[in-house]
């Protein structure tokens, strides 16, 4: 089931974002921070044993940048669960959230470009993306250096 998140999937998704960036598949998130930034996760629940994460099969956040700009971040999907389409409904339901809020230009910033590629994104270089944006890649511990791909969706 795909649903917004809530207070008690927060140890969850922790839990789930710390196992991909320990294999540096993506950008770790502090507790404060996802407590913070609850509202902007959708979680896809499966039954609560199944998992090891509470039942957490997946979860991903549209996290609001700008005017018409929000970001598709910690895209994250469970091995067992992979290759479901898990991944794909979680992002669809963050871009058409970005719709109902007005805002037709999505980016991400990913080791997975190909995924994205499937979902209508397309490449966009970084420099294009406004300062705004860059204010997180400061804290990155990887800042300069990023090798994430920046792509972006845009709404026709």
């Amino acid at each position: 089931m795909l649903r917004n998140a809530r207070m008690e999937d927060i140890k969850g998704i922790y839990a789930l974002l710390q196992h991909f960036a320990a294999q540096d598949l993506l950008l770790g998130r502090s507790l404060s921070s996802l407590y913070d930034q609850l509202r902007d996760f959708k979680v896809y629940e499966e039954e609560p044993t199944t998992s090891g994460l509470g039942g957490l099969a997946g979860a991903c956040a549209l996290h609001i940048c700008w005017e018409n700009l929000a970001e598709i971040r910690s895209l994250a999907i469970p091995e067992a669960y992979q290759r479901r389409g898990l991944g794909r409904q979680l992002v669809e339901a963050c871009l058409a959230e970005a719709v109902q809020f007005g805002i037709s230009r999505v980016f991400t910033l990913t080791y997975q470009p190909d995924f994205f590629k499937r979902l209508g994104f397309r490449h966009i270089d970084k420099s294009e993306l406004p300062h705004k944006v860059w204010s997180d890649c400061i804290h990155c511990p990887k800042f300069p250096d990023c090798n994430e791909e920046a792509l972006i969706w845009e709404k026709q």
